[in-house]
């Protein structure tokens, strides 16, 4: 899985956009490396506690792409030595629907690693913790729930009205 220069994520099955405003919609534009000057509000005790536990998450979802790509690859070479007159069309879409479902999920999970990679960067420059909207600390319970986020819930409330 390489980024490109053109801002996709491609695995080699599938590209994802990269967008800098992926998790704060309304926010275009604004990157949170450079507009955040605030340093984080946590130790470097909990800030090792966030990276252990982003660690895990990227870890956990570049096994569930790993899996997904080995399916992937074991339906390409099943439907290769599959005959015509031993498959039926019904199956031939069912099968078709079917990676396409897993192409959707891996380009789904590599959209999140890349918010959990960003959030590890964040973590490395000292800027993780703060919301990139309202340059406001982040509750820690929020960030115990969705770790890789860049925005508070005050934040999030607004994006919603």
């Amino acid at each position: 899985m390489a980024k490109g220069k053109s801002g996709y994520i491609d695995s080699g099955l599938a590209s994802v956009p990269l967008h800098s405003d992926s998790t704060a919609e309304g926010t275009k534009g604004v990157d949170p490396q450079k507009e955040v000057k605030a340093k984080s509000p946590f130790s470097a005790k909990e800030l090792k506690h966030f990276e252990d536990l982003l660690l895990d998450r990227r870890r956990e979802a570049v096994e569930d792409i790993d899996r997904m790509k080995a399916q992937l690859q074991d339906a390409r070479e099943q439907s290769e030595n599959d005959t015509a007159y031993s498959f039926h069309m019904a199956d031939a879409g069912t099968d078709a629907m079917e990676r396409e479902k897993l192409y959707l999920m891996v380009a789904r999970q590599q959209k999140y690693v890349g918010y959990l990679d960003r959030a590890l960067e964040r973590i490395e420059n000292k800027t993780y913790g703060i919301c990139k909207v309202t340059g406001k600390p982040i509750a820690k319970e929020r960030l115990e729930a969705v770790p890789h986020t860049e925005i508070s819930i005050e934040a999030k409330l607004k994006q919603k009205k």
